[in-house]
């Protein structure tokens, strides 16, 4: 969706408006009123929800504005498409991709906290939808990648289905430092599950798993599930299947997080720190009635979501 003159004057005049009611993240919905552009935002969130699985909106003017203004501009969109929730343990509603100088050896790191190529993902909440605003591109590299979670089951469907009933069997998954008071420092879900006819996806990055068997052997991945997960990153990057976009700065890309999985290539960011690569991140959860359908075993994980995301910790 590339927003036109009329929608980008009617964000300005958003944006004064909350800047004039003294307006601070988060905030609702109404404190940035969009009329008409809500209508169209009713769509792409359809057509994420129900549709293709993911949408890029182009054309806010990066350059004009304030990191805090972009800011602003994002929670406002993120706000009317649903209630944007904590994703990480430091309590974030918006979040921020960057390189961290974190290492992926640091079993308490997450790797959007790196530089590092991430492989094909769900996020780690099983939230609606995942949103990213660029702020600022890196010197080279980075490129989003995405594809559909529901072709990646069907091409395993056909070539190798020992490995798929493999997928809707149990893992073991490493909560990375992130889990909520009281809770265990890992869960255990199944890959893929169903619901009501519809497939849910819960793949998250190798690392998650292979750091799981720091709780014991147990937890450990074995050969079977690592040859599984492998064969889901193999067909997942398959060029016919896959869809690359470069971020363009002020970009807002919305995926859903049950369908479709994204990854992301290693980049080189620039020296300067004003100028180094940075997203501003959203986990939306939309209203019930939208609701992607969730098997059982993805019940609990929901309840956080529901709870408002990951809790704070001190």
């Amino acid at each position: 969706m590339r927003l036109d003159a009329a929608a980008l004057a009617e964000i300005d005049a958003a944006l004064e408006h909350a800047r004039l009611a003294g307006a601070r993240i988060p905030f609702g919905a109404d404190r940035f009123p969009l009329p008409r552009v809500s209508a169209a935002l009713d769509g792409v969130l359809d057509e994420v929800i129900n549709g293709r699985g993911f949408a890029l909106l182009r054309g806010i003017p990066r350059d004009r504005y304030t990191d805090e203004e972009c800011a602003l501009i994002y929670w406002g969109i993120g706000a009317r498409l649903g209630n944007p929730v904590s994703q990480n343990a430091r309590g974030h509603r918006l979040g921020h991709v960057r390189d961290e100088g974190r290492v992926i050896a640091d079993p308490n790191a997450r790797v959007y906290q790196t530089n590092l190529r991430m492989d094909f993902h769900c996020d780690l909440l099983p939230v609606d939808v995942l949103g990213l605003f660029c702020l600022r591109a890196a010197k080279s590299g980075g490129a989003s990648k995405v594809v559909s979670a529901l072709t990646v089951h069907n091409v395993l469907l056909k070539e190798r289905p020992d490995l798929l009933e493999v997928l809707f069997g149990d893992f073991h998954v490493d909560w990375r430092g992130e889990e909520p008071e009281g809770e265990r420092p890992w869960y255990t879900l199944p890959m893929f599950s169903v619901r009501d006819g519809k497939l849910t996806a819960r793949i998250c990055s190798r690392s998650y798993f292979l750091s799981a068997a720091r709780f014991g052997e147990s937890c450990r991945p074995t050969p079977q599930q690592l040859e599984a997960l492998d064969a889901v990153q193999e067909i997942a990057n398959r060029r016919e299947l896959m869809l690359t976009m470069d971020f363009q700065e002020g970009d807002i890309q919305l995926l859903n997080n049950h369908v479709t999985m994204h990854a992301r290539d290693a980049y080189e960011d620039h020296e300067e720190p004003a100028l180094q690569r940075h997203l501003l991140r959203m986990w939306i959860a939309v209203d019930d009635a939208r609701r992607h359908p969730l098997a059982d075993a993805l019940a609990e994980r929901y309840r956080w979501v529901e709870r408002g995301g990951i809790p704070l910790k001190a």
